[in-house]
């Protein structure tokens, strides 16, 4: 549980190394270095900050980011019950997102994160061998970021792998 815990960590602050690299470009689209700013920290003002940004935005991708903070909020809250709802909420807008998009292989990264990260407990896995083929057969066609990030996050995957180009 602690090992999983410290991978999840350890990836995501990959992703916000990628992001100081890339640099916060401030815009009116949504920026995805913020985004895996926010995944990246244990501090859930900065997830609520993103969350705030998000609900209040019209991007239609807002659902599956927005869960995957949700679920990634869920770890870092107190109580159980808060816990529960939060990752209940989270994975159904994920989820929905995924299943309206099922080729987007960005939204199927996100589970991946979730799922390879997630407490047996909950019960969140069955997705993860068909999200990361979808991956790694979608995986050239992805934009030199993304790509970066799921390079380096595949790097202390199980599941997910990824060959450099």
């Amino acid at each position: 549980k602690k090992n999983s815990m410290y991978k999840f960590i350890l990836s995501v602050f990959f992703f916000f190394l990628v992001s100081l690299v890339n640099g916060a470009q401030k815009s009116t689209h949504f920026d995805k270095d913020v985004f895996y700013a926010a995944m990246s920290s244990k501090s859930i003002e900065k997830i609520n900050n993103v969350l705030t940004m998000l609900q209040s935005g019209s991007v239609a991708e807002n659902d599956a980011f927005e869960g995957a903070l949700l679920m990634k909020k869920a770890g870092l809250v107190q109580t159980a019950k808060e816990k529960l709802h939060l990752f209940k909420t989270g994975r159904k807008k994920l989820d929905a997102t995924i299943k309206s998009n099922s080729d987007n292989a960005e939204y199927r990264f996100l589970r991946v994160m979730i799922q390879e990260n997630a407490p047996k407990v909950v019960n969140y896995k069955s997705e993860l061998v068909a999200d990361c083929s979808l991956i790694q057969k979608m995986y050239k066609k992805l934009n030199e970021s993304l790509q970066q990030i799921i390079i380096r996050y595949s790097k202390n995957s199980k599941y997910l792998i990824i060959k450099e180009q």
